[in-house]
């Protein structure tokens, strides 16, 4: 069992927090839209800050553990990338000028991290208490992964129920008045469209993080890597935004990779309930081989999509839906 003492705790939310500032000021305090090169720089930079803890973690702690936060950083960032395909659908849905993207972007992986460390916080005490939830979490990813499967071809619904009731509820204005999320019009105090993008962004990190907790509690239970790897994925997402935004499209197979991925961790952590309650002698799949095979997924996936969408310029990338949408009822004519 990993023994984290307190001062680890506190330099490593130090450490993400000073992040979280430095992305906070960077997409807040000096709106701009963020070129090519300026967002290679930074996911390099994220990238490299979340490989370089690894290792410093790694050669404290042992590369037992080590494995596992590389191996649920691996789920994490993959996750995040189908995270982005929604992103790109909201900014486009609500036509967010470049100018204020990277503010909405900031809020959300705000947002994103804060949904976090609620379920984490949950699902370690619910996974100490009762050895069971083990297997109600194999069996979410495991339905997750097979309707992602069945609506891969498909993206979610960014003007989603709670963004309607927004709308109905607060006076929206018709533009987004510099970025601001609150304004005054007529001397009343409104909202802007920015502040109802939070909300969808908000309620696609709400559904993200009932997946992508339990998925990486498939790779490990140690709270604390469950916590750092989730971090520090997210920790890039705004940078890695701006760089892939115009590659996404060309992922098609994606969705049908992180449905194998969310199915393999579903069945390793039912073979996890079923060693630990039923019989020692279920075999349980290891760590390094879930390392390995969310790797061999993740490049078989990015390999087969290039080379798809080179073979056939016309195929399109969804992010995939969990909940398909339903048809449209044809309106009976309206008698005048």
């Amino acid at each position: 069992m990993l023994h984290v003492s307190a001062l680890g705790w506190t330099l490593t939310i130090l450490v993400i927090l000073g992040l979280l500032a430095l992305d906070l000021i960077i997409g807040t305090l000096k709106p701009h839209a963020v070129h090519f090169k300026e967002a290679t720089a930074w996911s390099i930079f994220y990238i490299g800050v979340a490989v370089a803890f690894g290792v410093i973690f790694a050669t404290i702690s042992g590369w037992e553990f080590g494995t596992q936060y590389f191996a649920g950083y691996l789920v994490e960032k993959s996750l995040s990338v189908d995270n982005l395909f929604v992103f790109v659908i909201i900014m486009t849905t609500f036509a967010v000028p470049p100018a204020h993207q990277q503010r909405a972007l900031t809020f959300g992986i705000l947002l994103a991290l804060a949904f976090r460390v609620v379920f984490i916080v949950l699902g370690a005490a619910l996974l100490n208490l009762f050895t069971f939830m083990f297997l109600v979490f194999g069996l979410l990813l495991i339905y997750t992964a097979v309707q992602l499967y069945r609506h891969r071809d498909e993206d979610p619904d960014a003007d989603n129920a709670l963004v309607r009731a927004t709308r109905r509820v607060l006076p929206v204005t018709d533009d987004y008045r510099d970025g601001k999320l609150l304004t005054r019009e007529n001397g009343k105090r409104v909202v802007t469209p920015l502040f109802v993008v939070l909300i969808a962004i908000g309620s696609t990190d709400l559904l993200f993080a009932l997946d992508s907790i339990p998925a990486v509690f498939g790779v490990t239970q140690e709270t604390y890597i469950v916590f750092t790897a989730n971090a520090f994925a997210l920790l890039g997402l705004r940078a890695l935004f701006f760089l892939v935004a115009g590659l996404l499209d060309r992922l098609v197979y994606l969705s049908t990779g992180l449905a194998i991925i969310l199915a393999f961790i579903g069945v390793k952590l039912v073979l996890h309930w079923a060693h630990e309650d039923v019989s020692d002698g279920v075999w349980e799949i290891s760590t390094n081989l879930s390392l390995i095979v969310i790797a061999a997924v993740l490049t078989v996936t990015t390999v087969a999509s290039l080379v798809a969408v080179r073979r056939n310029p016309d195929m399109k990338a969804h992010a995939g839906s969990v909940r398909g949408h339903r048809p449209q009822q044809d309106q009976p004519p309206r008698e005048d």
